[in-house]
Parts: C-alpha cells; structure tokens; sequence
C-alpha cells in the first residue's frame, strides 16, 4: 500500500489533533423568571423577569472574553431569551434542541406555589425521598427518562467539533446533566438525591465543564468539571 502524499499525511494529522484536542463547555442555568421570582412551579412557558435580564446581560459581559465558538440552548422561552442575550456578546449562532430543556413537571403542580403544602409534598416524594430509579408520581419525566438524555447530551456535546461552546439550560437537568458526567451509569436515583440537595443550581449560575477525548477510557468517558456555579 502505497503512503499518502504529503499534502494529505499532512491534513490528515491535522485532522486527528483536532479531533483529539479538548472542548470547554460553559453551562449556564438561564436568568430568573418572573416565575422563579414568585417561586411559582414552571412548566415550559415563562419569561425571564428584569432581574433575569440582567443576570444574563452580566454573564454575557464575563464569557465576552472568551473564545467561545456557538450557542447550545434549551427550546424553552425562558432559556431562548438567555441565550439571545448573550448572542448580543458573543456574536456567534444559536443552536436550540429540546434535549436539553428542564425536567417536566408533574402537571399537578405547574402553575402553583412551591410553599403550597400539596406542591411541597410532591416536591418531597420526587427529589428527597429514597426511591427507584423508575418510580413516577405522575406524569413528569422520572429520574431513568432524565437520566437517558443527559447520556444523550453528553454523548452529542463530545462530538462537537467547536473548541469553546456555551449551553444554556435549567436548574434540575444541570444539576442531573453534571452528575452524571461525573459518575455516568453508577449515578442512581438514590445517589442523586445526596448529590442534588448539597448543590444547588443558581439563575444564570455558570459551570464549565471539560471533555478531554484522549481520556475517552476513564470512568467519566473523558470529562471534568472544572468549577461549579459560578455567579457572574
């Protein structure tokens, strides 16, 4: 088999250091929402409240910067208006999936007080008692459907070929999303519990997170959280 002439040998080694070079992610939780100021359980609607607008204007002042190449953001309104924020910095495109929306809320609750007694034992069931992977109360996504598509998100995030990228997204599938980077198929319902509850996920708080693909064989296939919750 005859070698490559120089001219290809040479882009495709190019190619595999591009490849194999490492890729930031910013995370960031959107801005407050006149919702969240009311402390009102959200479903996908909600729009983000002044102080959210400048939550975001502050957090695009801070990754201004940096040499981020595009925009990931939930479908969501609330998330959509973050990220069109911090376009205004960053000049760069948008990319909106539905994969990285918030987990849905049981319908029982959406629209309600969370210091309704009701929405609070509900709240209670889902995120602070013991239970199995599968359990449901309702009709919400439970912990095994979050779980498959923060699988998905990472799995399409390390195929992202920009160096520095900037996902917005929401405070209970960050807080998933991050956990199991860092603990992938061993994280449990039980185990997130401990996890969630001495974490917490501030609006527009910003997580940057590394995926390092020479490490691909690791036990977190390759990525690291670099700092957590940043407040801009």
């Amino acid at each position: 088999m005859s070698p490559l002439p120089f001219g290809l040998a040479a882009l495709a080694v190019i190619g595999i250091v591009l490849l194999m070079r490492p890729r930031r992610f910013y995370f960031v939780r959107h801005g407050e929402t006149i919702l969240n100021a009311q402390h009102i359980r959200q479903g996908e609607e909600g729009s983000l409240s002044e102080n959210g607008r400048r939550q975001a204007e502050r957090v695009g002042e801070v990754l201004r910067p940096m040499s981020i190449d595009s925009i990931i953001s939930s479908t969501y309104p609330r998330a959509r208006e973050t990220a069109e924020i911090l376009k205004k910095y960053l000049k760069v495109h948008i990319f909106y999936s539905p994969l990285f929306t918030e987990r849905r809320n049981p319908s029982a609750i959406i629209g309600k007080s969370t210091r309704d007694p009701g929405v609070m034992h509900i709240v209670d069931q889902m995120d602070l008692a013991y239970h199995e992977d599968t359990y449901r109360f309702s009709d919400e996504e439970n912990f095994a459907d979050v779980k498959k598509r923060a699988r998905k998100c990472l799995n399409i995030l390390a195929r992202q070929g920009a160096r520095e990228t900037v996902v917005v997204t929401h405070h209970h599938f960050l807080k998933i999303l991050i956990a199991y980077l860092l603990y992938r198929e061993r994280l449990h319902a039980k185990d997130f519990v401990k996890l969630s509850f001495f974490n917490v996920s501030d609006n527009a708080g910003i997580s940057i997170c590394e995926f390092h693909p020479w490490k691909f064989l690791s036990r977190t296939r390759g990525w690291e959280v670099v700092s957590y919750n940043e407040q801009p």
